[in-house]
């Protein structure tokens, strides 16, 4: 897969490739790594269905399908929040349809 996305994170010495399991990381940027983090993304997105977010000792590859998942969410409680999510399904072999 050649769309690769870096995510900024700390240095860590060994890059492992996770491909199941459960895996999460959170970090928080500036404005600035923000907005380059996401065009990183739309650039792949544009390019194929594939793509490899990566961390300093991290990496997931993964082939996903359409269509992809925004979920908007905003919370005007005691501090407001908006929530703005992207969700991929993996990548199916062939076709749902059958003859049984």
């Amino acid at each position: 897969m050649t769309n690769n996305v870096e995510f900024p994170d700390d240095e860590r010495p060994d890059r492992r490739v996770i491909t199941d399991g459960f895996f999460e990381q959170e970090i928080y940027l500036s404005r600035t790594e923000t907005a380059s983090f996401l065009r990183e993304i739309a650039d792949a997105l544009e390019d194929d269905a594939s793509l490899t977010i990566s961390g300093s000792s991290w990496e997931i590859p993964f082939e996903y399908r359409e269509p992809i998942e925004v979920e908007i969410e905003f919370s005007g409680q005691r501090t407001s929040e908006l929530e703005i999510e992207l969700e991929f399904e993996q990548a199916r072999d062939g076709s749902d349809l059958r003859v049984e």
